[in-house]
C-alpha cells in the first residue's frame, strides 16, 4: 500500500476530500509550515500523525525543507501531496522527491501560473477557467498536468464565485488522480508519464458547466 503524506499551510479542505476519498493509499502524515493550521485538526480528528515545523524558526529555506524531508523519510512515505501547502521548496528538496509530488493549482495550466489566478482570469476575460494537478518540478507550476477540472466563467461571477467553484473541482478531480497513483493507473517513469498502459500526452479533463 503507497503511503502518503499531506503537505499543508491552512485550512486543508482538499486534505479533508483526500481524508473522504478513503484511497487505496494511506495517508501517514500531514505537515505543516503553521502550527495553527486547521488542517492539522482534520488530520488528528482522522487519527493520522502530524507535525507541525514552522519555517519561521530555520534560518534557510533549505535548512526548513531539511527538516521536512526528515520527517517524509521518517514516515516512509511514497508520495507526497501539496495541498494548500504556500510555501516555495528549494531546488534539492523538489529533486529529492521528483515523480513521487503532486500539487494542484487553481488554474489551466500552463495559462495563470503563480497566484491571483481567479482575479486575472476575469481581467483576461476567458470563458473557462478552473484547476490543474500536476507533478511538482524545480520550474513552479510547470510539471507535467495529470488532470483538469473545467468551468465556464459566467457574466455574474465575481472572484470569490469563481474560487468556490473551482474549489469544488478540485475536491473532485485531486483524490481522484491520487487514486490513480495508488493502484498504478498512472505512473511516473524514466520514459515520462503512463496512464493507462499508455504514454501520457495530454491531462485528462473533468468538466463542470
Amino acid at each position: 500500500m503507497i503511503k502518503i503524506a499531506v503537505l499543508v499551510s491552512g485550512s486543508g479542505s482538499n486534505l479533508q476530500a483526500l481524508i473522504d476519498a478513503n484511497l487505496s493509499g494511506q495517508i501517514v502524515g500531514v505537515i505543516s509550515n503553521k502550527p495553527d493550521a486547521y488542517a492539522l485538526e482534520r488530520a488528528k480528528n482522522a487519527g493520522i500523525q502530524t507535525a507541525a515545523i514552522e519555517h519561521k524558526q530555520y534560518p534557510t529555506r533549505e535548512a526548513f525543507d531539511a527538516v521536512m524531508h526528515q520527517q517524509l523519510l521518517d514516515w516512509d512515505v511514497d508520495l507526497v501531496i501539496l495541498a494548500g501547502f504556500m510555501r516555495i521548496l528549494s531546488a534539492q528538496f523538489v529533486q529529492s522527491w521528483e515523480g513521487k509530488m503532486v500539487n494542484i493549482h487553481p488554474s489551466l495550466l500552463p495559462n495563470y501560473k503563480g497566484m491571483h489566478t481567479h482575479k486575472r482570469v476575469l481581467n483576461t476575460g476567458d470563458v473557462f477557467h478552473g484547476c490543474t494537478v500536476h507533478y511538482v518540478t524545480a520550474e513552479l507550476d510547470a510539471g507535467q498536468a495529470l488532470a483538469q477540472g473545467v468551468v465556464k466563467v459566467s457574466n455574474q461571477d465575481t472572484e470569490t464565485s469563481l474560487a468556490n467553484r473551482v474549489h469544488e473541482l478540485e475536491h473532485i478531480i485531486y483524490p481522484q488522480v491520487v487514486e490513480w497513483i495508488c493502484t498504478g493507473a498512472l505512473k511516473h517513469t524514466s520514459n515520462g508519464v503512463i496512464y493507462r498502459d499508455h504514454p501520457m500526452k495530454a491531462p485528462v479533463q473533468f468538466c463542470k458547466f
